[in-house]
């Protein structure tokens, strides 16, 4: 049974989650707006949990720009917003409930002793791409073997390492965890708390039923379905959103210099996100275009709604 199959009984309850390293930009209003139409549509709740675990990286008062943005497009939080910078306690509890079961072990490996251990066994990292890691600190490896910890890391289990699931846009999709991500952090050496990990735990503990994302974060869903299966906690359903591409033909974002929205006519923004949804155009009063876009969205979807 796939995750849409899971979760058909029970209440909508969506989210977006951005993570603020930065004002919103194009690609990003394209994933607030499609998760909150298929809320509406689905006369569900939309919630906007701030993802701020990687806290060096998030400059003061992004968050709160975000929420501006967010808020100018007619677009607000059904519930009180969460930040994950608040919540390390509830991740503390989900590791050592995954230590307990034996699907989470520590690692004592720098991205240099990864990149040398990969390299002896003639698997050089492809560019641009993470390395996979080798296993080198997995208990039936031998552990840590004197080398002090690091880091934590998810023990991907030979017998599901393999994780089929059905994206409601993008159809049937597969991807052998073990061989093309490896054991994936949970827990960072600096001390900082993996997003894999955390949006696991957020998404369980605020009861989402369906995540509506951008495409770029669909090779992140395997591994969150093995942790929610360790955990034992529900399966949300899943809509990876079609990618911006910036002018150089690469996705848009905050790294390769994304601009921040233009939110001087919120319309205009809103209308050039809803084309990239197949969504059409109107010049109505913003509530009235939101209210539009929300029936345009059922019918665009009817076929595929969990």
């Amino acid at each position: 049974m796939h995750a849409a199959n899971m979760v058909s009984s029970f209440p909508y309850r969506g989210r977006f989650a951005p993570s603020p390293t930065g004002p919103l930009h194009a690609g990003s209003l394209v994933a607030a707006l499609a998760s909150w139409l298929d809320a509406r549509a689905h006369n569900g709740a939309w919630l906007v949990r701030i993802e701020d675990v990687d806290t060096p990286r998030c400059p003061p008062g992004a968050d709160r720009f975000i929420l501006q943005q967010l808020a100018a497009c007619g677009l607000s939080s059904d519930e009180a917003v969460v930040w994950q910078s608040q919540r390390s306690a509830f991740y503390e509890q989900a590791l050592e409930r995954l230590v307990t079961t034996g699907h989470a072990y520590p690692c004592g490996c720098s991205r240099k002793d990864i990149e040398a251990s990969l390299h002896a066994q003639g698997q050089d990292r492809e560019r641009h791409r993470a390395a996979v890691y080798p296993g080198t600190c997995r208990p039936d490896n031998g552990g840590l073997q004197g080398k002090p910890p690091r880091a934590w890391r998810f023990a991907v289990p030979p017998e599901q390492a393999e994780v089929h699931w059905t994206d409601r846009r993008l159809g049937p999709q597969v991807q052998n965890v073990a061989t093309d991500v490896g054991d994936f952090v949970l827990k960072r050496a600096d001390g900082l708390w993996a997003y894999q990990l955390a949006v696991v735990v957020d998404d369980a503990a605020q009861g989402i039923t369906h995540v509506v994302r951008g495409e770029d974060l669909a090779d992140n869903t395997p591994r969150q379905l093995l942790l929610q299966r360790a955990l034992a906690v529900p399966k949300p359903a899943y809509l990876h959103t079609p990618l911006v591409l910036g002018a150089n033909g690469e996705k848009l974002s905050k790294q390769n210099g994304a601009q921040p929205l233009d939110l001087s006519d919120p319309l205009a923004a809103l209308n050039r996100a809803a084309a990239c949804l197949g969504l059409p155009g109107t010049q109505r009063p913003l509530a009235e275009a939101l209210a539009l876009w929300t029936l345009a969205w059922t019918h665009l979807h009817a076929a595929l709604r969990a």
